[in-house]
């Protein structure tokens, strides 16, 4: 079984290979009132990575390690600069299963290798404060590195690394950062051990010179290797309209691949997160398809939509129960009659498909990694059309006003119809739109400027309206299914019919308000 640790550390130069480490009287640093020296810890780690090296374009590190108080294996999933999350399993002769499946939306079909081997004597000093609670963890290692696959180059170096106490300050990092500079020492040009491996044990190309420090090998990631890990982006500022749109749309598809360990973990936030990824994909192409083939794209938003509702197969239940269960504590205790509570929690949990398994296996199976290579295939060659040559003041701002009036005749559709259940559906399609116009909006806002960003906010706005009224539909048909239940089972349904009626209230209020909430939007325009 996997277990997690936030990582944050800090990593500097040390001198070159063998030679010795001046570290300054770290005692002087505020707060710090020892250094406790816990020895020489001799560490062997073998680090795991595709042929072509995907894991390592991500900044992901997956190792086998020996040795140390921590032996192994340990995958680090970047979170910002220095902090990492550290997935830990127990120490077996082939890769974890568990830490596999994390690394799934990099690696997809493909197999991973020993690419470097990293033999480490890490000299341990501990900083505590005055009570003798552990601040931070300084080590100064000698590393040597083997290249495993992809050359047979070698280094050596030194560097001193300062990881944080758990649950400690981040500001004390900034502490020992400042003694650390005054005594020369500078921060590492390399993000992680197995970066600066890669990069000096790498083959040499023809005709350039060894780096010096190393054993005469450069760094030389292929770009077609990295390409087919993860194409990359343009390497000018987008001009055109369809660089706008494309970097847009690679936003999205690296927020899908990126957000898939964050699912799979069931970290909070995450679920809702990837399914907005995939709307505003499906989004994109729908209201941009003078710049990008609908032939092409169309079927890739189908997959998107399968997708999302795959996600969404227990959110919206979730989001149901929370809705009825806040209004039932909203009421005084005296107008609840009878088993509500536990009525409600019955007919929840009956509804919950128990999907986390059918989730993850959903994101293991052939239909989703298919659906994340046609993406990567797609930023790599996008099907653009004419279009998307032309400025984006043109092309996307045309776009963005064709949705925002398609927004318009949803709402003055829903305006001028009664209550009732047709108004509803009105509400809701203008609702949907008016998602789709936001996000139109977003990817234009690079090129438009201020126009596209205030359309974004009032699209937000009439969305958090229209959704409002939309979750007061769904509580009401909740509140009958739950009413007619109670009944046939011989219970009181009152509260069932008070809360009924104070979703309608809001259903009402929401109707009310629309009005002028819309001519304040229609007012200020689109693009």
């Amino acid at each position: 079984m996997a277990d997690t640790k936030r990582e944050i550390e800090r990593k500097y130069e040390g001198p070159p290979a063998g030679g010795d480490v001046p570290l300054p009287d770290l005692t002087d640093v505020p707060g710090v009132s020892g250094v406790i020296d816990k020895g020489v810890a001799e560490l062997d780690a073998t680090y795991y990575d595709t042929a072509d090296q995907r894991l390592a374009t991500a900044s992901l590190t997956l190792r086998r390690r020996t040795g140390g108080d921590d032996a192994g294996w340990h995958l680090k999933l970047p979170v910002s600069e220095g902090v990492r999350d550290e997935i830990r399993a127990p120490l077996s002769d082939t890769v974890p299963e568990d830490l596999t499946a994390l690394v799934r939306s990099r690696i997809r079909e493909a197999e991973l290798v020993p690419v470097v081997r990293l033999l480490s004597a890490r000299d341990i000093r501990h900083l505590v404060d005055a009570s003798g609670t552990l601040l931070a963890e300084v080590s100064v290692d000698r590393v040597r590195a083997e290249r495993l696959s992809g050359g047979a180059g070698s280094a050596e170096w030194t560097e001193i690394e300062v990881e944080l106490a758990d649950d400690g300050d981040p500001a004390f990092l900034d502490k020992v950062e400042k003694k650390l500079r005054k005594a020369g020492i500078k921060r590492s040009a390399s993000a992680s051990k197995l970066a600066k491996a890669l990069d000096d044990t790498a083959p040499r190309k023809p005709g350039k010179a060894g780096k010096a420090g190393t054993t005469g090998k450069v760094a030389d990631v292929s770009k077609a290797t990295t390409k087919a890990a993860k194409p990359e982006p343009p390497d000018s500022t987008p001009r055109t309209a369809g660089d706008h749109i494309l970097t847009y749309v690679r936003a999205q598809r690296d927020a899908i691949v990126e957000l898939d360990p964050a699912v799979r973990r069931d970290v909070p936030d995450s679920v809702h997160r990837m399914r907005v990824g995939t709307r505003r994909l499906r989004s994109t192409f729908r209201s941009y398809g003078k710049i990008l083939d609908r032939t092409v794209t169309d079927p890739i938003g189908v997959e998107l939509k399968w997708l999302a509702a795959e996600l969404g197969v227990d959110r919206d239940q979730e989001v149901l129960t929370e809705h009825l269960t806040t209004a039932l504590d909203d009421l005084p205790s005296d107008l609840v009659t009878g088993p509500v509570q536990a009525r409600l929690s019955t007919w929840s949990g009956a509804r919950r498909s128990g999907s986390r398994q059918h989730l993850i296996a959903v994101l293991d199976g052939k239909r989703y990694l298919d659906l994340l290579t046609t993406l990567d295939t797609l930023v790599a060659g996008p099907p653009l059309r004419e279009a998307a040559s032309k400025k984006p003041e043109k092309v996307i701002a045309k776009a963005v006003r064709k949705d925002f009036e398609k927004v318009a005749d949803l709402v003055g559709e829903a305006l001028e119809l009664p209550p009732g259940s047709e108004r509803d559906l009105a509400m809701h399609d203008a609702r949907k739109k008016a998602k789709r116009t936001r996000y139109a909006a977003e990817a234009a806002t690079p090129a438009l400027g201020g126009s596209a960003a205030d359309l974004v906010k009032s699209m937000k706005s009439l969305q958090t309206l229209l959704g409002d009224h939309q979750d007061s539909v769904m509580v009401r048909g909740a509140l009958r299914e739950l009413a007619t239940e109670a009944h046939a089972a011989g219970e009181n349904a009152f509260t069932y019919g008070l809360l009924y009626g104070r979703a309608e209230q809001r259903a009402a209020a929401v109707e009310a308000e629309l009005p002028g909430e819309w001519e304040a939007i229609e007012d200020k325009g689109a693009v």
